[in-house]
């Protein structure tokens, strides 16, 4: 078995029968021996956008706010590439969410994982990890400046000054609205995926309103 159906095995197993971990190994996992595994829950929340530059998997400069997000819906993760328990598990839940929304990733909906570890994972070692999970175009794997990241982690709510108590932890949100969901611990792929449509409808429905409000002619004025 290769080392990239290795890394999916493991993400997948640990999804399925996994208690909820506490939150990311790879460092320390003995430091977390002693918690409480987090309760999968979610809250609505907001965003801020740091106007950092970061780098992709393919080493390319890129605006998480103007260039990635724009008015899309976005699902977005955090995980480091040495991380050997939770984020796996994250990774398989967004590789789940893109197989199911099929051709949609990539045009309405984006996907981005953020790595919390920009000291070790550089592009190429983002694009190597991103192979075990990513299927198709639309995802996005993101790493910078430990400045860059730390403030992108700031104002997403997701920064934590030690790699192992960052949180099991995945955003979904319509960009053109500002409307986000966190949802923390190991969280089923059709819930992300039932938000996902539930933003998309609302679209929709916005549109239709807007439609309707728009009157078909104007009165001439006297």
């Amino acid at each position: 078995m290769n080392a990239v159906s290795s890394c999916r095995l493991l993400g997948l197993s640990l999804l399925l029968t996994s208690p909820l971990a506490l939150a990311h190994g790879g460092h320390d996992p003995a430091a977390h021996a002693n918690h409480a595994a987090p309760e999968a829950h979610q809250e609505k929340t907001s965003v801020r956008f740091a106007d950092v530059s970061l780098l992709d998997q393919a080493g390319m400069p890129v605006r998480l706010e103007k260039e990635l997000v724009g008015d899309r819906l976005v699902v977005m993760g955090f995980i480091y590439t040495s991380c050997t328990t939770v984020c796996p598990v994250v990774s398989s839940i967004m590789s789940k969410v893109q197989r199911t929304l099929g051709g949609r990733v990539g045009e309405e909906v984006q996907l981005v994982s953020i790595s919390v570890d920009p000291q070790r994972d550089d592009p190429k070692r983002l694009a190597g990890y991103a192979k075990a999970f990513q299927h198709g175009p639309g995802w996005s794997w993101l790493t910078g400046t430990p400045y860059a990241i730390a403030e992108t982690l700031k104002g997403l709510g997701s920064f934590s000054a030690n790699l192992g108590q960052h949180p099991p932890l995945i955003l979904v949100g319509d960009g053109r609205t500002g409307h986000w969901t966190r949802y923390y611990g190991f969280t089923d792929p059709a819930v992300l995926i039932s938000e996902i449509d539930r933003l998309s409808a609302r679209r929709v429905h916005a549109s239709h309103t807007a439609i309707a409000g728009t009157p078909d002619h104007q009165e001439p004025r006297p």
